[in-house]
């Protein structure tokens, strides 16, 4: 997730800009005054000299606000962006408006080179993943041309290739829901229950998830399905403030896979057609919300998202 702005006091941008106007407008009006009230008190030279030394050092302290609070801040999101997000961003910004512009780029950013990460990984995957079922085309093509094959194998040949062909649209749609996932979504909140409505589960504690209804049936129904796939017949979601917590009674996830489950186009059920793209698909959908789903020990497979 991306690292958040500190929030800090500091004066708004229009209150810097409006100070510096103001000082621009009256400093001319400042030295007039006194020329008028006391000009004659010191000479021309003195009164000249004690005015531009004012002016100066007014326009010093002006310029280093400036620098500080409006000139610093944008260059360094310049840098950043520039970077694609390796340069370092300092902990707070001048103002609260640039305050709040670093944060968005901060979360821009991260979401573009998350994305950049996922399409670069699906990519190598995917290729891997398609040569198996071209493998099989391109062999039972062969086989197919032998006048000579026996009609049992060449229908053996023929299922062959339907398999493979459903095994690669099975790919497709698994890269168009992922592709999906990634899309930006609008924020929301629902309430569990009503999102979990029709499902034979355990609901310990209810209450409001802060995430949109459709991101949330989408998620409960892939943990769902993903569970009973498995083995599981009892599944929980247990909400505990910032965190909801998924767990079942199955056998639980092996020690060599844990750290796999949301590697994309990993699955232990490859013979049963899985693509192993469900729990990727379930990260990015609420990495896009701002959320993180993690895989936590516990008897069963226990999933833990928190908000």
């Amino acid at each position: 997730m991306p690292r958040r702005v500190t929030a800090k006091w500091r004066p708004p941008l229009a209150f810097v800009l409006g100070a510096t106007l103001a000082a621009v407008f009256f400093l001319p009006l400042i030295g007039i005054a006194y020329f008028r009230v006391a000009g004659g008190i010191l000479g021309w030279a003195e009164t000249s000299w004690m005015i531009g030394w004012m002016a100066f050092i007014a326009t010093g302290v002006l310029g280093y606000f400036l620098w500080r609070l409006v000139i610093l801040p944008v260059r360094t999101l310049t840098d950043y962006a520039q970077t694609e997000g390796e340069a370092a961003v300092p902990e707070h910004f001048g103002t609260p408006e640039f305050s709040r512009l670093g944060q968005a780029v901060i979360r821009m950013t991260a979401t573009l080179r998350g994305r950049e990460a996922v399409l670069r990984s699906y990519a190598d995957h995917v290729t891997h993943e398609l040569k198996s079922p071209l493998t099989v085309i391109r062999g039972a093509a062969e086989l197919l041309g032998d006048p000579a094959l026996a009609d049992a194998d060449r229908a053996k040949m023929l299922g062959n290739i339907g398999e493979a062909v459903g095994r690669m649209e099975a790919l497709l749609d698994s890269q168009r829901a992922l592709a999906r996932a990634q899309e930006p979504m609008p924020p929301g909140e629902c309430v569990l229950s009503k999102v979990l409505a029709g499902h034979d589960l355990v609901l310990p504690r209810d209450g409001v998830v802060p995430l949109p209804q459709e991101v949330m049936e989408l998620v409960a129904t892939h943990l769902i399905g993903n569970a009973r796939t498995h083995g599981a017949n009892a599944v929980t979601f247990d909400l505990q403030g910032d965190r909801l917590r998924v767990s079942d009674d199955g056998p639980g996830i092996s020690e060599g896979n844990r750290d796999r489950v949301f590697d994309p186009f990993f699955t232990t059920r490859r013979e049963d057609g899985g693509t192993g793209m469900g729990l990727p698909i379930v990260r990015r959908m609420l990495q896009a919300q701002g959320a993180e789903i993690t895989l936590i020990p516990g008897p069963g497979a226990v999933f833990e998202i928190r908000f």
